[in-house]
């Protein structure tokens, strides 16, 4: 398993510089090869290198593996979109590897290289990172952010094979509580809804503003919700993962991909149900998960809120209102989220525990053979 860690540089400001002119003049060179493979309609990685390999060189001063980088920046662009000519920022991110960048760890400190030549500097990690990269493999992505220097290391992560299961933690997402599960654990996400409403009105009360000072404030603060929103989410988890580990269960989550366009919502309800990152908790528990070998299943969300748990009768009607179910005919009721957690359960169970099918009748079925009684 594949994992990034984050790790800040400390550069002295003559450091800085260069590292600031490194992708500024990568970046040009990104620009020229995009524009020249853009021209060509050459898109393939190597015939985009045997194409402006040689001119990319002498044009930008840029050593041999530093070009190499930037045309395999380019032809992963190209990768994603051939409709449009790529562009790349002054500012963005450039990969290193293993033979432009060294990891230093008894003085915590890179060997990177830079226009001017290589330079040694020091960086800062906490123990998380300290670990990841122990296992450090692959490339390394230099990128400036908000003023400061970060390095993003791929760490290849042994990870344990998934156990088997007799049961698992049913976990309904949603915007009013950010997960409940099927033990009745509930994670409010009142206090992240009230920081983002905060945020929003004062977003709008800035920009409608529109002085310098409204935004240098702007700016300082961009990110700040997103980073308190992952950091909920990193919390919210680990704690389900750690309940699922502790009592030896597998995970079911509703398979909300592209829930927004799904639904229709009320135009003041518009923007908590669009800022709230689903898609990010999601991968957050998946590789939680895979770090702990335990199982994740992805089920239909379809009717898990107004299916009764008791008597398995469907109906809109059972869902009273936004929080409260009701079965209709056997009035069985509770909080509608867990509700929905105890069928994401059952659903789960099913495809965890899957009947084992003898391998001998699908050889026999391959060779045309019939199956003896």
């Amino acid at each position: 398993m594949k994992l990034t860690a984050k790790v800040k540089l400390q550069p002295t400001a003559e450091q800085a510089q260069l590292l600031r002119q490194t992708l500024e003049a990568a970046n040009r060179a990104c620009d020229y090869i995009s524009t020249r493979a853009w021209d060509t309609k050459t898109f393939n990685r190597f015939k985009m290198q045997k194409l402006t390999y040689t001119q990319a060189r002498l044009k930008f001063d840029l050593t041999a593996q530093v070009v190499v980088r930037c045309i395999s920046k380019v032809a992963d662009a190209y990768h994603l979109d051939r409709n449009h000519k790529r562009r790349f920022r002054p500012h963005g991110g450039i990969a290193y590897d293993s033979r432009i960048l060294n990891w230093r760890m008894t003085d915590s400190t890179v060997s990177i290289w830079c226009l001017g030549g290589r330079q040694i500097i020091p960086f800062v990690a906490g123990p998380r990172q300290l670990e990841l990269l122990a296992h450090q493999q692959g490339e390394t992505d230099l990128a400036p952010i908000g003023g400061k220097w970060y390095l993003f290391a791929v760490c290849e992560i042994e990870e344990p094979a998934p156990g088997d299961v007799a049961d698992v933690l049913g976990v309904d997402l949603g915007v009013k509580n950010i997960a409940v599960d099927s033990d009745g654990n509930v994670h409010s996400s009142a206090q992240v809804n009230g920081l983002r409403h905060r945020h929003r009105r004062l977003r709008q009360k800035l920009q409608a503003k529109g002085t310098r000072a409204a935004k240098r404030l702007l700016k300082r603060r961009s990110g700040k919700e997103a980073r308190f929103a992952s950091d909920v989410n990193h919390t919210v988890s680990q704690r389900i993962v750690a309940t699922a580990q502790g009592t030896g269960r597998g995970i079911a989550l509703e398979n909300l991909h592209g829930i927004r366009s799904r639904i229709t919502a009320r135009k003041p309800q518009r923007a908590t149900l669009h800022s709230w990152s689903f898609f990010q908790l999601r991968l957050f528990l998946e590789y939680k998960a895979r770090q702990v070998g335990i199982p994740l299943v992805l089920v239909d969300p379809r009717n898990t809120s107004r299916t009764c748990p008791a008597c398995g009768y469907i109906d809109k009607a059972n869902r009273v209102s936004q929080s409260t179910f009701s079965c209709v005919v056997c009035g069985f009721s509770g909080l509608a989220d867990y509700i929905a957690a105890l069928n994401i359960r059952v659903l789960g169970r099913a495809a965890v525990m899957r009947p084992y099918v003898s391998d001998a009748q699908t050889v026999a079925q391959r060779q045309g053979q019939a199956t003896p009684l």
